[in-house]
């Protein structure tokens, strides 16, 4: 019987963190969008023409 690595249950657990903080980033990026795409169909579909979005001066 061999001994575990000191390291080796911290080496997954840091990977699956590391996973889960992409998979939600991912998925605020898409819901993000999502919405986005969302508010501009509804523009659309209500029979407005200047739907653009329109970016403030910095």
């Amino acid at each position: 019987m061999s001994t575990p690595e000191p390291g080796g249950d911290r080496r997954g657990a840091i990977a699956g963190l590391i996973i889960a903080a992409a998979i939600l980033a991912v998925g605020l990026w898409l819901a993000r969008d999502l919405t986005a795409a969302s508010k501009m169909q509804d523009c659309l579909m209500s029979g407005r023409t200047n739907c653009n979005i329109i970016e403030p001066a910095r």
